[in-house]
């Protein structure tokens, strides 16, 4: 006799998920959210999450219902660290009376006990090799998994079938107006367009911002038009970037929302990158990328396609960091030189036929295509 899934036997009308973390982290778990969808498309499913992720629940409105916002505890350094509101937050979620709440914030331990505080009829999610046992549907953490793997690895023991594993980004019609101004203003060419983006949360994830510069009047001689991206709070360092470079460039930070970022990037034909937020963009939007991945998990974090988006990792024994500024040095970020980057830039931009400054080629005419598919979805 086959034993019913949970989700079969639950048939679960009222889901909670937790996962309180930032952009590129969000993205990842798309696939595993697209899944769950498709497996309870009648159910109300609340995202448990930081307070920015109300314009994420806004974008994937398809996926997801409401935004729950997490108030923070010891534990989860993206909220102040205090356990002061969660008394009355788990008395509200009991009151939801909500039949499973599905941990995707990490791989277990304290997240599993705040989960299990919910109240739901059910709990799923990750435990730690030296983790007890739990009730509901638990499966070990998946530690040799890329990230989305890891979530769909979970939805799948939910018996929530994958059927589609792209990372993808809803573009609106706001986007689209957005982009058509930022791109007229600054008379953005899109077959010459190559973004670099220096910024990333933590310092210790930043490869050095002269460096970047220089990468950046290399492609500009090659012919490329060069914009500098990033976020409003990040102009000193972009600022930094444009300043050391000899090249002309745009300076687009802090002048676009994350839309019109994301539609940026579709048109863009390369991003040179942290691995950051921007990384998971361009896989999201199918735009050729070279990514500098200093301190971070590469097998974590480095995008599926690894034609598409080249990952440049230098592994010194303190790597993974766990640190916010490097104590000793920073040699994951300076044993990657300049020269490596600007070849690895260049072989990305010749990988379609008849690319060159100037000449659009299949990648660029992919990005496009994947764009407006995905805002015919989301209209």
């Amino acid at each position: 006799m086959t034993v019913p899934s949970l989700l079969a036997a639950l048939a679960p009308r009222r889901i909670v998920v937790f996962r309180a973390l930032q952009l590129g982290d969000m993205l990842c778990a798309v696939p595993a959210l697209r899944a769950l969808r498709a497996a309870a498309p009648a159910a109300q499913i609340a995202l448990i999450g930081l307070p920015w992720a109300r314009a994420f629940v806004e974008r994937y409105a398809a996926l997801v219902d409401e935004l729950i916002v997490f108030p923070g505890a010891v534990g989860f350094p993206e909220q102040p660290e205090t356990d002061d509101g969660l008394p009355a937050f788990f008395a509200r979620m009991r009151d939801r009376r909500f039949d499973l709440a599905i941990q995707l914030h990490g791989s277990g331990g304290v997240a599993n006990d705040l989960l299990h505080r919910l109240g739901a009829r059910a709990d799923a999610g990750f435990v730690q090799p030296d983790e007890a046992t739990r009730e509901g549907c638990f499966i070990d953490w998946p530690d040799a998994l890329p990230e989305p793997e890891r979530y769909l690895a979970l939805m799948s023991a939910l018996g929530a079938p994958v059927h589609d594993r792209r990372l993808t980004f809803p573009l609106t019609a706001p986007d689209l107006d957005e982009f058509a101004a930022l791109r007229a203003y600054h008379g953005i060419e899109d077959e010459r367009l190559v973004l670099i983006h220096p910024g990333s949360q933590l310092p210790s994830r930043r490869w050095p911002a002269e460096r970047f510069a220089a990468v950046a009047d290399h492609l500009a001689a090659d012919g490329w038009q060069i914009a500098i991206t990033g976020t409003a709070a990040e102009t000193p360092l972009t600022g930094t970037v444009l300043g050391a470079m000899s090249a002309p460039a745009l300076h687009l930070a802090g002048a676009t929302s994350l839309g019109a970022l994301a539609a940026l990037t579709a048109h863009a034909r390369l991003v040179v990158c942290n691995d950051t937020g921007i990384s998971h963009i361009a896989a999201a939007m199918a735009t050729a990328s070279v990514v500098i991945a200093c301190g971070s998990d590469t097998r974590r974090w480095a995008p599926l396609d690894h034609a598409r988006h080249r990952v440049l990792a230098d592994y010194p024994a303190c790597r993974p960091c766990m640190f916010r500024d490097c104590p000793y040095g920073h040699p994951c970020a300076l044993n990657i030189g300049v020269d490596e980057v600007v070849e690895t830039a260049r072989e990305q931009l010749a990988r379609a036929p008849g690319a060159q400054a100037g000449a659009p080629g299949s990648l660029h005419e992919g990005s496009v295509s994947l764009f407006f598919e995905d805002l015919h979805h989301a209209a």
